[in-house]
C-alpha cells in the first residue's frame, strides 16, 4: 500500500471474486457508456493503437461484446494479436475500471441479432443485416478498478472536511477484480 493510502483511517482496499467482480465490471461499464479499445499491445517502440467503442453487453460471465466492421484496423490489430486492454471512465473522480483480456472476433448473426441497437445503422448502413458487422468478444484476463464507496457527494464532504483538517479522508475504494 502507498503511504497515502497508510494514513487512511479506514480501508481503501477490496478486491472482488466471481459474481461480486462481474456485477462491479457491469455497473462501471453502465456508467462509463464508452471505452477506449488499445490492440497492438506487443508493438515495440510505438504507440498502441486506441480508440473509443460501445459495450453492447457484459454477460453473466464477464465477457464484454461489441460489434465492429469487418474491414476496421481493429479487427486486422486483434486478429493479428488478440491481447486488448479496455479503459472505462464514469466520472471525473470515480468508476474507474481496467480490464486486460483476449480478443476474438466472429461472425455470428445471433450474436449481432442479440446485441443490435437501432443506433448503430449510423456505422452500419444497412442495418443489422449489414455484411460488414462482426462480433468482438473479449474475454477478461485481468480487471482492476478504483470507485469511491459512497458516492461522489459524499467523496467530496470527506475530502473537504480531510483538506480542513490536514487528515486523509479519502472515500475512495480500488482492488482487482477476479472474474
Amino acid at each position: 500500500m502507498d503511504s497515502i493510502n497508510k494514513q487512511q483511517e479506514e480501508s481503501n482496499k477490496k478486491d472482488l471474486h466471481g459474481k461480486e467482480a462481474i456485477e462491479k465490471v457491469k455497473e462501471l461499464v453502465n456508467i462509463a457508456e464508452a471505452c477506449f479499445f488499445c490492440t497492438d499491445l506487443n508493438k515495440v517502440g510505438v504507440p498502441l493503437s486506441i480508440r473509443p467503442m460501445a459495450v453492447q453487453k457484459v454477460d453473466d460471465d464477464g465477457n464484454l461484446w461489441f460489434l465492429s466492421a469487418s474491414d476496421s484496423h481493429k479487427n486486422e490489430e486483434v486478429q493479428r494479436d488478440p491481447f486488448v486492454h479496455l479503459l472505462f471512465q464514469g466520472s471525473k473522480y470515480a468508476d474507474f475500471l481496467n480490464i486486460y483480456g483476449l480478443a476474438s472476433i466472429v461472425n455470428d448473426r445471433e450474436k449481432i441479432n442479440e446485441l443490435w441497437n437501432p443506433l448503430l445503422k449510423t456505422w452500419f448502413t444497412e442495418g443489422k443485416d449489414d455484411p460488414r458487422i462482426r462480433v468482438i468478444k473479449v474475454e477478461p484476463t485481468e480487471a482492476y478498478y478504483w470507485d469511491n464507496k459512497h458516492g461522489n457527494a459524499v467523496a467530496f464532504v470527506k475530502q473537504s472536511v480531510g483538506s480542513i483538517l490536514g487528515k486523509t479522508l479519502d472515500d475512495s475504494i480500488e482492488g482487482k477484480l477476479d472474474l
